[in-house]
């Protein structure tokens, strides 16, 4: 297959830098950023939160090829910061962000965890005591009561209503 090696998406070769920092000529506080082995992900990330300061005057980002892997991310600042603060400003905030969700899934994966150690005990004890009330009965009568208490229970719950 002509495809290139995956590796090559996210593998720096040797002597190649992540990022490549060229100031433009043209305009007053701009720069060019180019970041090495990255796509659309990383730049629309990084545009979307400079464009929420009030000091980023323009930030825009481009991919040139489907299988060239950088991203070109240009900045225009107010004259009073520079483009590469504003850009050191947006990957601190990203990874405060990012950071902010990663403690609210591990919380979330603490109650889940919470949740199926409560039910497993629920359920642990229910069919304990429910052998320890009927084990003078048979064992075939027994399976027949257990079938019959947990039929009962997943019948009652609510089905949703289709929607014609």
């Amino acid at each position: 297959m002509n495809a290139p090696d995956r590796f090559e998406l996210f593998v720096l070769g040797e002597g190649q830098k992540k990022l490549t920092i060229t100031p433009d000529t043209k305009l007053p506080n701009a720069a060019t950023f180019t970041l090495q082995k990255e796509d659309h992900t990383i730049g629309n990330m990084l545009r979307m939160q400079l464009l929420k300061y009030k000091e980023v005057l323009f930030a825009g980002y481009k991919v040139p090829h489907p299988l060239e892997h950088c991203v070109i991310l240009k900045i225009q600042t107010t004259p009073n910061t520079t483009p590469e603060n504003m850009l050191m400003r947006a990957f601190d905030d990203l990874y405060k962000e990012f950071g902010t969700i990663k403690t609210k899934f591990e919380v979330n994966k603490l109650y889940i965890y919470i949740y199926l150690f409560l039910l497993f005990f629920f359920f642990f004890f229910f069919f304990f005591f429910f052998f320890q009330y009927f084990k003078n009965i048979n064992i075939r009568k027994r399976h027949i009561l257990i079938y019959l208490s947990i039929f009962y229970y997943f019948s009652k719950k609510k089905k949703k209503k289709k929607i014609n």
